[in-house]
């Protein structure tokens, strides 16, 4: 056993905003967090709640208490809350006191990541612009201005929690806080004065006296009594600096998120599971999946630079509220399994012994005879069988088995129960606009954005100004704009030399006019967002306008004095032959700038001005467009998105909401994607990818609750060219099911025992006394299962949605499984030769079905 060490807190019960009282304390030592002086093995999952809207938060929450959790963990979003300095903002989507609420409501607990910094690909790491502006200041060290304004927004928030009776230690639902984040991954760039913020930082926070554990993850030099947790794909080998402390897995990323020009990334959920059952294994107690639901990032609030509007981060809950499966219902299971060893687990630490090589037996044994096993396989090709307490056990290759009584397997990581579901997006009729007779064209109106300086604050100076100094991030737009002289006897254009625009831009992406027309556009990535572009330039003898249109996409996020790394247009800027190697240096010139949008000014986002355009001649594939229809809503309940096939790159407002930036021009390289990806070894960011050679993200949520019945507004501006006409609403629904099972698979958790027969362990070809199940069920109340596509028992090939027979077949199971599931919400069906007969003799055959529901 670890040392002792706690903090103790005083709790009153949670009254009325919540149907069940929590623990009159928190603490810790080091085995566990304490509540209520029980030590508890915790399952927690992370849910940003302005990523979603109010109207979605209970269904989120409780499929997260459905699905296994007992904590919902959350940032706060400084930038959000405190857009000006001193002005506040808790409403809607901000409305931090009724997310916690919510929560409490369903039972769970709440970890509060306070921050200030939460990076969360969010822009700025959640920092308000106007903090760079602030004199003397630097982020994130030992600087007396920034302590000053991290103090005040903590303190800020602290209060508030407290006002509402929110903390443990009052009856409420958080029993846990962050200070700071992931600072130790960085903080030698800071020197001395980063370990003394780091001591500022855990003084500062637990002098606010909030009566619960504070953490800082990544921080290996937390002081006491912080608790340092791990970040990360895995975090089994974790140790936290102190023997007085728990072992605590604040982020487990349950995927990875999406950048603009990237493929889409996704980890199979027999990674996460075996990760998860690893950290467990070795002595974890507290663990959060990051994310259990991503979600969307909604108006500019997208960091990197690049990152999508799509924060869906392959979760167990999808971005618009669905469950995935099987990852939803296998971590499901996984939980289960972990609870029912929680008994032996909060008792000891665990004894671990080898097995053979990347073999690994973890038991929790108390004196009062609780035993429960970990059995690890860790080799990442071959499958193995171990001999445990006298019994053999089949180990596939990367997968943990889990024994409650450290005799019979309630659930192996690598073998999935749950079925899957697949989802599909169907275009929806919008309602007499959209469907008008005259065409989709006559009701779209437009507004043509000018070409360069239009508006009255637009100023000039000479030289290239950096453009976050310049707009404070009130646009993602800034025009630069010169009016330049050509003689034509100019030496870059003699001996036949065209003129070549060459710009140089720290990022993230340029449009260049010459004399007020398209020439040529350069965009960075999320791998590096400079841009540097040689533009052929079609100038002519006297007055030349160039203007150049920089933009962001989302400000860094992440790293070393990230609030110190520029954008737009730094230079040089020349004027150059494109043959003769001669050029004119145009930097240092008096150049013109405006500060976003005519457009953004006028309130176009909005749809209410008068400047509207109509008529039968609708603008398309033409930079610099503002579009505006009507349309009513989709029908049903379904979950909505827009498909902006078709289009560039812009923003999209519905009703005066942004819904995000969207990009569907940017493409994912060609290269990079397999066809399935081995869930066995070491994950990584790059390792799982679909959608190479597509647009990054094609569909874009669009919430229910931002949708009126009829008479609906959409604004686009698109600022690269695009037609609007190509766009079309979806919805999204689960229609088809599948499932894998083998005849060795565990049987389902809900009905383990330890009275379970132990050949269901083994890896012999004998009878068995107990069956797995193939389990199927459509999600929605009013669905049946109305065909089944495949049905296969023998040694079935090919994945979900592709399966395909082989030649140990078994004839019978088509009819057997139309008749046990067709007509029905769910059916089970034995995974036995009892069943289906026996196709192929001395052979482990599995059933694989799928299904659709209507």
């Amino acid at each position: 056993m670890r040392g002792v060490g706690f903090v103790s807190v005083l709790v009153s019960l949670l009254g009325a905003i919540a149907t069940t009282s929590f623990a009159t304390t928190v603490s810790y030592d080091g085995r566990a967090l304490l509540i209520d002086g029980e030590r508890r093995v915790l399952i927690s999952g992370s849910i940003h709640y302005p990523r979603s809207t109010p109207d979605m938060w209970p269904d989120l929450i409780q499929k997260s208490k459905d699905g296994g959790l007992d904590v919902i963990e959350t940032y706060v979003f400084w930038n959000l809350h405190e857009p000006v300095r001193g002005q506040y903002d808790f409403e809607g989507r901000n409305d931090l006191v009724k997310f916690v609420k919510i929560v409490a409501e369903a039972g769970l607990y709440v970890h509060l990541r306070i921050g200030p910094y939460v990076c969360a690909e969010w822009n700025y790491g959640g920092f308000p612009l106007w903090l760079h502006f602030i004199r003397g200041i630097q982020f994130r060290t030992d600087n007396e201005p920034f302590k000053g304004e991290m103090q005040r927004f903590t303190s800020k928030i602290v209060d508030m929690m407290q006002q509402e009776k929110l903390y443990a230690s009052q009856g409420g639902p958080i029993i846990l806080s962050q200070i700071e984040n992931e600072y130790g991954n960085i903080d030698s760039a800071y020197g001395s004065a980063g370990k003394s913020y780091i001591k500022w930082a855990a003084s500062m926070a637990t002098s606010l006296d909030t009566g619960v554990p504070w953490v800082m993850c990544q921080q290996a030099d937390a002081p006491d009594p912080i608790i340092n947790t791990c970040n990360g794909f895995y975090c089994d080998q974790f140790t936290p600096n102190s023997v007085k402390k728990p072992k605590m897995w604040t982020e487990n990323w349950t995927g990875w998120f999406l950048s603009f020009g990237g493929a889409v990334p996704y980890r199979p959920v027999e990674d996460i599971a075996f990760a998860v059952a690893r950290f467990f294994q070795l002595g974890g107690t507290f663990q959060n999946y990051y994310m259990y639901h991503g979600g969307t990032n909604f108006g500019r609030t997208t960091g990197g630079p690049f990152i999508a509007t799509s924060y869906d981060y392959d979760a167990p809950i999808d971005e618009y509220g669905l469950i995935r499966q099987p990852k939803w219902g296998h971590l499901k299971d996984l939980h289960k399994a972990i609870k029912l060893c929680e008994a032996a687990m909060i008792a000891t630490d665990p004894t671990v012994t080898s097995l053979g090589t990347n073999l690994e037996a973890s038991v929790y044994k108390t004196g009062t005879g609780s035993c429960a096993a970990f059995l690890a396989n860790v080799n990442t090709n071959s499958d193995a069988t171990v001999k445990f307490n006298g019994n053999s056990y089949r180990l596939p290759a990367w997968s943990v088995s889990i024994l409650p009584d450290c005799k019979n397997v309630v659930l192996n990581t690598a073998q999935i129960n749950s079925m899957a579901m697949m989802p599909r997006f169907t275009q929806q009729s919008l309602g007499n606009y959209i469907d008008s007779s005259d065409g989709f064209e006559s009701v779209w109106s437009w507004v043509d954005e000018p070409v360069g300086i239009s508006k009255n604050n637009a100023f000039n100076k000479l030289g290239l100004l950096e453009q976050i100094n310049t707009t404070a991030d009130k646009s993602d737009y800034l025009w630069y704009s010169l009016s330049t002289e050509i003689q034509g006897d100019e030496p870059f254009l003699q001996d036949g030399s065209q003129a070549v625009l060459h710009v140089e831009s720290l990022g993230h992406a340029l449009h260049a006019f010459i004399n007020g027309k398209l020439a040529g556009s350069g965009t960075g990535n999320s791998g590096n967002a400079k841009v540097t572009v040689d533009i052929p330039a079609t100038l002519m003898p006297g007055k030349n306008t160039i203007d150049l249109l920089s933009l962001t996409v989302g400000l860094q996020n992440y790293g070393a004095f990230f609030d110190e790394r520029g954008a737009g247009i730094t230079g040089p800027i020349k004027l150059k032959g494109s043959a003769n190697g001669t050029f004119v240096d145009l930097s240092s010139q008096l150049w013109m700038y405006q500060v976003g949008l005519q457009g953004e000014e006028l309130g176009l986002p909005s749809g209410s001005t008068s400047k509207w355009v109509a008529g039968s001649t609708l603008p398309k594939k033409q930079p610099l467009i503002w579009y505006k229809t009507k349309f009513d809503a989709p029908a049903g309940n379904d979950p909505v998105a827009l498909d902006f096939t078709g289009m560039g790159k812009g923003e999209a407002w519905i009703n005066g909401q942004s819904i995000g930036r969207y990009w569907p021009g940017y493409v994912a390289s060609n290269s990079g994607c397999t066809a399935s990806c081995n869930y066995r070894g070491p994950y990584n960011a790059n390792k799982c990818l679909k959608n190479c050679g597509k647009p990054s993200q094609q569909l874009y949520h669009v919430p229910r609750s931002w949708i009126q019945p009829s008479g609906n507004t959409l604004v686009l501006f698109e600022e690269m060219g695009g037609d609007p006409t190509q766009i079309s609403f979806t919805t999204k629904k689960v229609e088809g099911l599948c499932s894998r099972v083998s005849e060795y698979h565990p049987l389902p958790v809900d009905m383990w025992s330890s009275e379970t027969d132990l050949s269901s362990n083994s890896t012999g070809l004998g009878r068995r006394s107990t069956t797995p199940l193939l389990s199927l069920e459509c999600p929605l109340p009013d669905q049946v299962i109305s065909s089944i596509k495949f049905a296969s028992f023998g040694t079935p090939s090919g994945t979900c949605g592709s399966f395909s027979h082989s030649k140990c077949s078994s004839r019978r199971a088509l009819s057997i499984v139309e008749k046990a599931c067709m007509g029905s919400k769910s059916c089970s069906i034995g995974v036995s030769i009892d069943t289906f007969g026996d196709p192929c003799r001395g052979i482990i055959k599995s059933l694989a079905v799928e299904a659709s529901c209507t």
